[in-house]
C-alpha cells in the first residue's frame, strides 16, 4: 500500500521473498549498556507487535505479554523456561530465546484458555519446526481456534490483583460483509469505539486458564447507534490505547482515534484525544488531559514519588488524511 518496492528492490518480494519475515519481532536492548546491541527475541513470535509487558511468576519465571495492532489478530503470552537470575542483563542474556509462546482463546462463558504454539502438535503437524510457527505465528493461532481480536493493542499489569488489562481499539469490519461476526470478547459489530478487556490467570502468571471479562466498553450514550453507545461510568471516550497503572492502582488510558474520524460523526461529542484516570475497582472513568487537535496520546510513567508524570503527545497538527506532508504547515488549533 505504500508502494515502497517501486522504490527500493529490498521491498520487492519477487526479488526477496524472505524481506517480510525481516519485521514484526519483539526486539530487546539493554539501555545501561552502550556496547551492547539489539536482540531480536524470536521465540516471542512474528506479528504486529504494539510493545511487550512483562511480569514474573512466584516460582521467577518471566511472562511476556503482547498484543498484535490489527484486525482480527491475537493476544498473545510467552513463559520463559527458566527462572529469572540474579545479575540483570547480561546473566539472563538468553532467558527468553527459550519457553512457549501461547495464543489467548477466550470462551462465552467468561472462562478462557492460552493455547500452546508448538511445531509437530496436532493441530499444527504441518508446521516444519519452531521457526516456521514463530514465523507464521498468526497462520497458527488460525488452526488453533484461537479468538479474533479488535486491535489490541497496549497491556497493563495489576500487581496487586494480578489482573491484566489489555486495549482493544476498534475495529469497524467486525460484522460487516466478508469479514467475521461478533463473539463473547468482541460483542460490537462496526466496533467503532473500542473496550477494554481483562483476564486473570488461574493460579499464577504462567497458568493454562483464565477468567475474562470487559473493564468497559468505550462510546457516547448520546448515539443512535447500539453499538456505538458503549457503557461507560464517567467521561466518554473512544479508542483505547495506551494503558498503564501508577504506583496507587490508578489505572491510566489513553486514547487515538483517526484524524479522519475525531469531531465527527458518532465521535462529534467526544473531543480530541484524551487520557483519563480509572479506579478499576468501580470502573469509573475521569477525563485529566485533553491533546491538541489530531494527535495522539500516548505512553505515560511516573517519577518514583509520583509527584510528576510525562505523557506523550505524538504528531500534534497531523493533516485529516493521516498522510502528513512535512512541507506543509502544521496546525495546533481547531
Amino acid at each position: 500500500g505504500y508502494r515502497w518496492h517501486e522504490h527500493d528492490p529490498r521491498f520487492d518480494v519477487v526479488q526477496h521473498p524472505n524481506e517480510p519475515n525481516r519485521f514484526g519481532w519483539v526486539v530487546e536492548i539493554d539501555p545501561f549498556d552502550p556496547q551492547s546491541v539489539p536482540v531480536k527475541r524470536t521465540a516471542l513470535g512474528r506479528a504486529a507487535h504494539e510493545g511487550a509487558w512483562i511480569a514474573v511468576t512466584r516460582s521467577g519465571r518471566a511472562v511476556v505479554y503482547s498484543g498484535e495492532d490489527a484486525r482480527f489478530e491475537y493476544i498473545y503470552k510467552f513463559v520463559s523456561r527458566d527462572a529469572i537470575r540474579p545479575g540483570g542483563a547480561r546473566a539472563n542474556a538468553t532467558l527468553l530465546d527459550h519457553g512457549t509462546l501461547h495464543v489467548a482463546r477466550f470462551d462465552a462463558d467468561g472462562r478462557g484458555r492460552w493455547l500452546p504454539l508448538v511445531a509437530g502438535q496436532a493441530p499444527l503437524a504441518g508446521f516444519a519446526d519452531p521457526g516456521e510457527v514463530v514465523i507464521r505465528s498468526r497462520q497458527a493461532s488460525d488452526l488453533l481456534g484461537a479468538t479474533r481480536m479488535d486491535r489490541p493493542e497496549w497491556l497493563a499489569i495489576d500487581t496487586a490483583s494480578r489482573w491484566v488489562y489489555c486495549t482493544l481499539t476498534n475495529n469497524t469490519s467486525r460484522g460487516q460483509a466478508g469479514f467475521p461476526g461478533v463473539d463473547a470478547a468482541n460483542p460490537r459489530a462496526g466496533n467503532a469505539m473500542g473496550h477494554i478487556i481483562r483476564w486473570k490467570e488461574d493460579g499464577d502468571f504462567d497458568g493454562e486458564g483464565f477468567e475474562w471479562n470487559h473493564l468497559v466498553l468505550a462510546g457516547d450514550p448520546a448515539n443512535v447507534r447500539p453499538e456505538a453507545k458503549g457503557n461507560v461510568k464517567g467521561d466518554i471516550f473512544a479508542c483505547p490505547d495506551g494503558i498503564a497503572f501508577d504506583a496507587r492502582g490508578t489505572l491510566w488510558v489513553q486514547t487515538d482515534m483517526g484524524p479522519t474520524v475525531m469531531n465527527k460523526g458518532e465521535m462529534a461529542r467526544i473531543g480530541n484525544n484524551q487520557m483519563l484516570a480509572c479506579d478499576v475497582a468501580t470502573g469509573e472513568m475521569r477525563r485529566f488531559l485533553v491533546g491538541p487537535v489530531n494527535c495522539e496520546i500516548t505512553g505515560a510513567t511516573w517519577t518514583p514519588d509520583g509527584r510528576t508524570m510525562f505523557v506523550n503527545v505524538q504528531h500534534p497538527g497531523e493533516t485529516p488524511s493521516e498522510r502528513s506532508d512535512p512541507a506543509a504547515p502544521r496546525r495546533f488549533s481547531n
